[in-house]
């Protein structure tokens, strides 16, 4: 879940992962979009990778990329649940499920 975090704190991988959204991108499409040296294009494509957030397809030179559904998902998910529970922590009522006191 860090590597996850560290990936979606930088806004150039937010914007990459919000053009990956539309459609499936080239590495040279995505880099169109933004005023950087390849190295650091393939840095930011690494720590996607890293954090499972993006797929890749390799079709002879190219590089295709896609966003990793699944896994954005899942960090949904673990947010919503994480929202939840402080809601009902606010309440100062248990959260169903959660182990209580009968001290």
């Amino acid at each position: 879940m860090n590597a996850i975090f560290k990936a979606l704190a930088d806004p150039t991988r937010r914007q990459i992962l919000l053009l990956l959204g539309d459609r499936e991108m080239t590495a040279g499409d995505l880099a169109g979009h933004f005023d950087m040296t390849k190295p650091s294009m393939s840095h930011h494509f690494s720590v996607l990778k890293d954090a499972d957030l993006i797929r890749f397809r390799r079709e002879g030179q190219l590089i295709w990329y896609s966003v990793n559904t699944t896994v954005l998902q899942d960090v949904l998910t673990w947010a919503m649940d994480l929202l939840h529970s402080a809601e009902y922590n606010g309440r100062k009522t248990p959260c169903p499920g959660s182990i209580t006191s009968s001290a």
